[in-house]
């Protein structure tokens, strides 16, 4: 008998979709590749990705030029195994069964390369920690 391996589906979602929502996809994808399905969205998707944001994360040798901010649905919500959440409060649609996480970071709109860093590098720690999480072996027993 033949057995897939589920493939966790994670959400970002900040209210502009342009700098803490990007960054962690950028993270995502890249630490886990192709392990775990990534997507990110905002409640008032601004025009573009902040600037600051790309430049801080091609410091580290991710590119997100390519991404766009998207808006939220409630499907890309209720299809997704884990919705991370950066500070847009109620404005984040919730279905039961799906994980919620709460990350509180300053949001980088407005601000220079040089106050985006911390935040990138906050971003960044609890993105490996969730990948950690996410690729363990679920068969395994919880300490």
């Amino acid at each position: 008998m033949t057995s897939t391996a589920h493939r966790p589906s994670v959400l970002f979602v900040c209210v502009h979709n342009a700098g803490r929502s990007q960054m962690a996809q950028g993270f995502l994808a890249s630490l886990a590749g192709d392990r775990i399905e990534v997507r990110s969205a905002g409640t008032e998707p601004a025009e573009r990705v902040n600037p600051a944001a790309i430049e801080a994360m091609a410091e580290v040798g991710i590119d997100i030029t390519a991404q766009s901010p998207t808006v939220l649905t409630p499907d890309a919500a209720r299809t997704s195994d884990v919705v991370v959440t950066m500070g847009c409060g109620d404005s984040c649609p919730y279905f039961p069964g799906v994980d919620y996480r709460d990350w509180v970071l300053d949001d980088p709109a407005g601000l220079g390369v040089a106050a985006v860093r911390p935040i990138r590098d906050r971003i960044r720690t609890l993105v490996e920690d969730l990948v950690r999480e996410l690729s363990s072996d679920p068969a395994a027993p919880n300490p």
